[in-house]
């Protein structure tokens, strides 16, 4: 008996698809730029704790590498703090799911009861000109499915559409990387990082109203089936609120 109901809990088990994104190289600077660690482990873990299935996948498919500042182990010492993704990347079955990632092609929403898009620097790079992403995004939207992003990943938002031609984020509450925050991380490294600002762009959108809370202090914000997290330390508290709106 306890066996049969094991089977019939498992196979009620939500699936979150989380997309990181795919290797690029700033135009910017010239550095390598990829995902940022905890906006992908932090989230991961949240959902497992939850008894959710996770799965990663990219835009592109195959090995994922992480922006240099949010690995634990970079001699920067930026993340270090970050244990939680430490031990994902010290853990062979766990790095085994960054190393060689299914590709987003043929997706279904359908199966899928959230997605959650991940941040970092490459989708300031890579995610903000493809457009089957925005489709996809958009596609989960208007399923009724909960959608979250986080950080830069919310760039994909100053563009994916409904099918009646609005942004999603027409007539929404939403966050992403605020301009005080890029501001800071030009005048720590020298330098300008980001080809655009997301919260600039976010300002200029009529109909839209788009929200900040402290510098790099963890903040999510749910609008309906829309959430979104300003910077990297807010994945964990995204996917409080996916959590909450799916329930256990």
């Amino acid at each position: 008996m306890s066996g049969n109901l094991n089977v019939t809990n498992a196979s009620r088990r939500k699936k979150i698809l989380l997309i990181a994104a795919n290797p690029g190289v700033s135009p910017m600077t010239g550095w390598p730029v990829g995902f940022w660690w905890a906006e992908v482990t932090h989230p991961y873990w949240a959902f497992v704790e939850a008894g959710y299935e996770v799965e990663i996948r990219s835009p592109a498919g195959g090995a994922l590498v992480a922006d240099g500042f949010s690995d634990p182990e970079d001699a920067s010492g930026y993340s270090a703090h970050d244990i939680l993704s430490l031990g994902f990347k010290r853990s062979p079955k766990h790095a085994a799911l960054l190393a060689d990632t299914p590709s987003l092609e043929g997706v279904d929403p359908a199966s899928y009861d959230a997605v959650f898009v991940a941040g970092g620097q490459s989708p300031m790079i890579t995610f903000v000109g493809d457009v089957a992403l925005h489709d996809l995004v958009a596609r989960f939207f208007a399923a009724g499915k909960v959608t979250a992003l986080v950080c830069h990943a919310t760039c994909v938002l100053l563009h994916a559409r409904g099918a009646d031609g609005a942004l999603l984020v027409n007539g929404r509450t939403w966050t992403g990387f605020a301009d005080a925050e890029e501001a800071y991380a030009d005048q720590f490294v020298g330098q300008r990082i980001q080809p655009f600002w997301i919260e600039a762009e976010a300002r200029k959108i009529a109909g839209t109203n788009f929200v900040v809370d402290q510098a790099f202090r963890p903040f999510a914000v749910r609008d309906g089936h829309l959430v979104t997290g300003q910077q990297q330390f807010s994945g964990a508290e995204a996917a409080r609120l996916v959590i909450e709106a799916l329930g256990r």
